[in-house]
């Protein structure tokens, strides 16, 4: 249901890099390809100093469906990663959790999504703590997104 292609509109962390590079976020997509009928292949792409990244990922099943496990190097790097709610033709929220901190991020099919998914968004950052200062939008190619994005209120 995961697979294909994905972009990033809205994240939820309180990651002190994210706060302080906010205004230069660029717009981020990921590409998910299922493995094995279990195990993703993540491999996200994002602008950064004029350049395109590419950072390849390997969520490992975990023991409950729609759980993943993300490891680094070393015992202390490892991500939980739970698939939060997802319509696989629109939009997917997914959790990242590392020891007591978490992140909340909002994929969808296309750079901008309905009002009634944003909303679905919102609520689950409010769920885990977060909240709308520490909320960032992502913008498309195009940076109209943004624009979009800070009229909606």
């Amino acid at each position: 249901q995961l697979s294909g292609k994905w972009f990033l509109v809205s994240m939820a962390s309180r990651c002190s890099y994210l706060a302080e590079h906010s205004h230069q976020l660029e717009a981020t997509t990921m590409t998910v390809t299922v493995l094995d009928g279990q195990s993703l292949a993540i491999s996200t792409f994002r602008k950064l100093d004029r350049m395109c990244w590419e950072i390849r990922q390997h969520y490992l099943p975990a023991q409950a469906p729609g759980r993943f496990l993300l490891k680094g190097e070393g015992d202390c790097s490892k991500v939980d990663v739970v698939v939060g709610e997802a319509d696989a033709s629109s939009f997917v929220i997914l959790y990242y959790q590392k020891g007591r901190s978490i992140s909340v991020k909002l994929y969808g099919r296309s750079s901008l999504v309905s009002d009634a998914v944003m909303d679905k968004f919102e609520q689950r950052v409010r769920a885990v703590g977060l909240s709308e200062d520490v909320t960032y939008h992502f913008p498309t190619y195009g940076g109209w997104h943004t624009v979009l994005r800070e009229t909606r209120v």
